[in-house]
């Protein structure tokens, strides 16, 4: 949203609806012509209530009311930024973050924060069917689809299928697809989700705010022999992911 023009964008005064609902929906047209993308940080209030000449009293119900409407979220003491518009359902079969993305013609990318080998925990080793202290490779990252922080993704892989991962450029490769043509079939997971309040590191991160509910997801992936081939935990923030699947009933039941 610019804020640069010919002319001021002053609301008129003698028209009869507030100066609040009328700051509101020329902010509510500026997204909805998409001006201002999902995922993205309005001006700062100071030229907000310069574009609009009102009060910063008047623009703080304008902007409170979209956030009440579902239009706008406020990240304290980073601003307003426009909310997606409208959750992603994931499936309820075994894709990649990557591959659930591209089929919903969305754009995944992700910001590595780490890549190494390392040992293993008792933990990690145990769900891995390992010694302790056996290496895993970790890869963590931010998951983006349309640049919009989703969720931060934490994988290990075992050493001998990572080999050759030191050169693997993560912030547009699937994890998924790299294992693969590693020659590892991906087949079947094991998956738990819950709800946690993100701590101040994860907070920032996804841009929302400490204490807001993320859905934690922990999942084992396994061959056709059940063999672990990738764990991870991946915590996505809770207005961006819904998690659909479905449920049969036996004819004698």
């Amino acid at each position: 949203m610019t804020t640069e023009r010919t002319t001021p964008a002053v609301l008129p005064s003698e028209y009869p609806e507030p100066l609040w609902m009328q700051a509101k929906a020329v902010l509510r047209a500026r997204i909805a012509s998409g001006e201002v993308s999902p995922g993205s940080r309005l001006p700062p209030e100071r030229e907000l209530c310069q574009m609009l000449a009102i009060s910063r009293v008047t623009l703080r119900k304008a902007l409170t009311t979209l956030v009440e409407e579902g239009v706008l979220r406020s990240a304290h003491g980073r601003g307003w930024y426009v909310t997606s518009a409208e959750r992603k359902e994931w499936p309820n079969t075994l894709e990649s973050f990557s591959e659930t993305a591209r089929r919903m013609g969305l754009l995944p990318t992700s910001r590595v924060l780490r890549c190494e080998l390392g040992t293993s925990t008792y933990d990690e080793a145990e769900a891995f069917q390992m010694a302790p202290g056996t290496p895993l490779y970790r890869v963590d990252r931010v998951r983006m689809l349309n640049e919009v922080p989703i969720a931060v993704d934490e994988s290990l892989v075992p050493a001998d299928i990572a080999v050759g991962f030191d050169s693997v450029d993560f912030s547009t490769r699937s994890l998924y697809d790299v294992i693969a043509g590693s020659g590892f079939h991906l087949a079947q997971a094991d998956t738990t989700i819950e709800a946690r309040p993100a701590d101040a590191e994860l907070a920032g991160h996804l841009d929302i705010e400490v204490g807001t509910p993320v859905l934690d997801m922990r999942q084992i992936v396994r061959d056709g022999t059940q063999r672990p081939l990738l764990s991870s935990v991946i915590r996505y923030a809770g207005d961006r992911y819904r998690l659909r699947t479905s449920f049969s009933r036996s004819a004698d039941a």
